[in-house]
């Protein structure tokens, strides 16, 4: 049987302070973000008389007015009954403190997500030990750029209000109960730790959050605090729990950009993606051994700015560190600089 096509059933997303009905008794808006990568998507789900809200935006003026736009316009004299946060990266987790306060609302979310911005926001400038430092330097990465990348934590800091002080767990394998359908709760790994993803299997709806995006490839990343971790085989396990689980025909509401259909052709995208880049760095590491500062260019030759060489960096890790538990690379260590290459 062929592959289903990517099919986006609305071609424009919603206008600023606007909502679209993307299914019966879910609404989605976009709100807006300083980056590259522009916007959020945030949805409203009918809970009983009420709407549970998905997601929030980042902690800054722009976003809060875009929230009150759209509480001034079409969600006018709504009531919510709980906020959703799917995982703890500051454009979904960002005006989490400020919503529940405004709207009288509960936070629900994973542990990781809470625990995971609580940590950073306590304690911004611990990313800049010398632990940290000692990590980046040792696999190659230039001292300007672990600079920049261990004052992170700060700019987190500025884009995250502070959380309510209690929340709900969601943990895989809740069912929430809205609008009388029942939402399977499941926890992806890999872009973010025990990201909350939503799955209505009589609607065949699912909200994937970060975990599955139409036109970029989720981040996944190697960070300094877990230096030997594998997230890449994490992410790569969790699209493969997305395909059994979801129906190829589920509509798909993600974090980023337009809404789609066509789930396990994307997943499948996805992977294969990763699986091209990991045989590029095999072919570079026969030729010689490499550091992973080494093979940023060669899978990311255009980024320039030192912020986004950082994520670069950390994502080409992941494959490393992949590459590695699967014994298809080996690391031996030089001069103070980590390096790696093909096995034999």
């Amino acid at each position: 049987m062929p592959d289903i096509a990517l099919d986006f059933p609305f071609a424009d997303p919603p206008a600023p302070g606007a909502v679209i009905e993307v299914a019966p008794g879910i609404l989605w808006a976009r709100l807006p973000l300083p980056y590259r990568l522009d916007h959020v998507n945030v949805y409203f789900i009918e809970d009983g008389g009420a709407w549970a809200i998905v997601d929030t935006g980042i902690g800054d003026e722009d976003c809060r007015a875009a929230w009150e736009a759209l509480l001034a316009g079409p969600l006018a004299g709504a009531r919510f009954s709980r906020l959703i946060v799917t995982h703890h990266h500051p454009d979904h987790i960002g005006l989490a403190g400020w919503l529940c306060d405004r709207l009288g609302v509960p936070l629900q979310t994973s542990l990781s997500s809470y625990l995971g911005c609580v940590n950073i926001s306590l304690s911004p400038g611990a990313m800049e030990a010398q632990t940290y430092r000692d990590f980046y330097r040792s696999h190659g990465m230039s001292r300007d750029v672990a600079d920049a990348v261990l004052t992170l934590g700060h700019g987190y800091l500025r884009m995250v209000t502070p959380l309510p002080a209690s929340f709900r767990r969601l943990v895989q394998g809740d069912r929430l109960t809205m609008g009388g359908r029942d939402f399977e709760v499941m926890t992806s790994e890999g872009h973010a730790q025990e990201q909350v993803m939503l799955h209505c299997r009589a609607a065949n709806i699912f909200l994937p959050a970060d975990e599955v995006l139409a036109r970029i490839t989720p981040n996944v990343s190697v960070w300094a605090v877990d230096p030997d971790g594998d997230p890449l085989g994490l992410f790569l396990r969790s699209l493969a729990m997305i395909e059994r689980e979801v129906d190829a025909e589920a509509l798909v509401l993600p974090g980023h950009h337009l809404p789609f259909r066509g789930l396990h052709k994307r997943t499948r995208e996805l992977a294969a993606h990763h699986v091209e880049r990991c045989a590029r760095i095999a072919e570079a590491c026969t030729a010689k051994p490499q550091s992973v500062a080494d093979l940023v260019p060669l899978l990311f030759p255009k980024v320039q700015d030192v912020h986004q060489l950082g994520f670069t960096f950390n994502e080409v890790h992941a494959h490393v560190n992949y590459m590695i538990y699967r014994g298809d690379l080996h690391q031996r260590s030089h001069n103070g600089i980590e390096r790696v290459e093909a096995a034999r």
